[in-house]
């Protein structure tokens, strides 16, 4: 007799799940940057912070956001293990390319290391989003919670060892990446392997395929032609989020040239605050996109288009919230969570926060776009958006300091949400004529 399907949590359940781990999981990696700012100093701090700058980047392109692509595959074209043989391929890719990034960019030979070693626990994070993919494509997002809300207390805990012991960020990122293989090889597999063992072994996808075979296996598929029709799919979404990494971390290239390390700590210790609102952003794009891309899939106009009002409303709100607070006891909350020196830029954290909160909108029609399957499209919008940030950059941070980093943010963020709308409105009347 065949298992029975486990019950889809609905997108309430999902939410919350999502919400509980994704805040656990921003506050132990806020958490880490406090215990750098209080153990250490603003230099150490800005080192930590480049390693990942630097990294970032690489990672997101070779991502290829397979794991949206997973989750929004609603007619289930691809199977599991091709997703994950180009996940592996493009994970040891991006380490070759860390390596040179590592060996041509002049820097010290500890910070160096500090960005190899970072490279690796990305690669096993990597690794670990392909199968959340898998558990978000089934709706099952309590199981990504799981693994965030033990994934941020142990990451926080080996990388304060490391710190505590050796005064160094090398150490500290050498127990992070530990902490993030321990959770790949301990927690994410065997989830993953759990739910699948779950799922009805008759259930057949629209083309007749039995769900009980190869598209369920956890093993890799290394099938070229379906693994070059997989990456010229994920390849734009690929270079868009490789540019939304650059469009985040270009301000910190720009103040690691002009203004030095300890003014980048300073910037990414206030910076990370946004992700207060980002942790509520997250959590309703990721359990709200596979229901937007079935809406859509189904020609479902009007159900797509109030979800995505919604998910928009929710984030002007929020970011008015996010703005308030640090106009308020912006000042206070920095003096109390980092050192007096940081309070002294309060001023940063507001315009940080007005930011914050149009990035939220334009996030929520980036989720809009992908469910509705424009990739390409993304891609000159995001060549426009970092184009604008770098030029941004170039002309605010030298003549404003940190304060022009945060203008920058701004300046991106509205034409990343002007662009987003336009496409998804385009969308939307493409799906009109498609109904008619």
């Amino acid at each position: 007799m065949a298992a029975q399907q486990p019950k889809i949590p609905t997108l309430r359940q999902n939410f919350s799940w999502t919400f509980v781990g994704n805040v656990v999981y921003a506050a132990c990696q806020w958490g880490m940057l406090v215990m750098l700012a209080k153990l250490g100093s603003p230099e150490i701090l800005g080192q930590f912070t480049l390693g990942f700058a630097l990294t970032a980047p690489v990672i997101m392109f070779t991502n290829l956001q397979l794991r949206t692509i997973q989750a929004t595959d609603a007619k289930q074209q691809y199977y599991f293990g091709d997703y994950l043989g180009l996940r592996l391929l493009a994970t040891g890719l991006a380490l070759l390319i860390i390596i040179g990034i590592t060996f041509i960019s002049g820097y010290r030979f500890e910070t160096s290391l500090v960005i190899l070693v970072v490279g690796l626990a990305k690669a096993c994070e990597a690794i670990s989003d392909v199968f959340y993919g898998l558990i978000q494509q089934h709706e099952r997002m309590d199981r990504i919670a799981i693994s965030m809300l033990v994934k941020g207390p142990l990451s926080l805990l080996f990388l304060s060892f490391g710190v505590y012991f050796t005064k160094s960020a090398l150490w500290g990122t050498v127990g992070l990446a530990v902490a993030w293989a321990i959770v790949l090889l301990g927690y994410d597999i065997r989830s993953s392997a759990s739910l699948l063992n779950g799922i009805q072994s008759s259930q057949q996808d629209a083309k007749g395929r039995d769900l009980s075979g190869a598209k369920v296996q956890l093993q890799p598929r290394w099938d070229l032609k379906t693994l070059k029709q997989l990456v010229w799919l994920s390849l734009p979404l690929g270079f868009v989020m490789m540019l939304i990494s650059l469009n985040t971390n270009i301000p910190r290239y720009f103040i690691e040239n002009y203004l030095g390390e300890r003014e980048l700590g300073i910037f990414a210790a206030i910076a990370y605050l946004m992700m207060a609102g980002n942790i509520v952003v997250s959590a309703l794009g990721e359990s709200a996109c596979p229901r937007l891309a079935k809406y859509y899939a189904a020609g479902n106009r009007t159900a797509f288009r109030n979800l995505l009002c919604t998910l928009a409303g929710i984030g002007a709100a929020l970011g008015g919230v996010c703005v308030l607070v640090a106009f308020v006891a912006g000042r206070h909350l920095l003096a109390v969570l980092y050192q007096p020196e940081y309070a002294e830029r309060a001023d940063l954290f507001v315009w940080l926060m007005v930011a914050a909160g149009v990035s939220f909108i334009a996030s929520f029609f980036g989720y809009g776009m992908t469910s509705a399957r424009y990739f390409r499209v993304q891609m000159p919008l995001f060549v426009f958006v970092t184009t604008i940030s770098a030029i941004a950059c170039l002309w605010l941070i030298p003549k404003f300091g940190l304060l022009g980093a945060a203008f920058a943010l701004l300046v991106a963020a509205i034409v990343q949400v002007v662009a987003s709308l336009g496409v998804n409105i385009h969308a939307l009347y493409a799906l009109k004529k498609e109904c008619n």
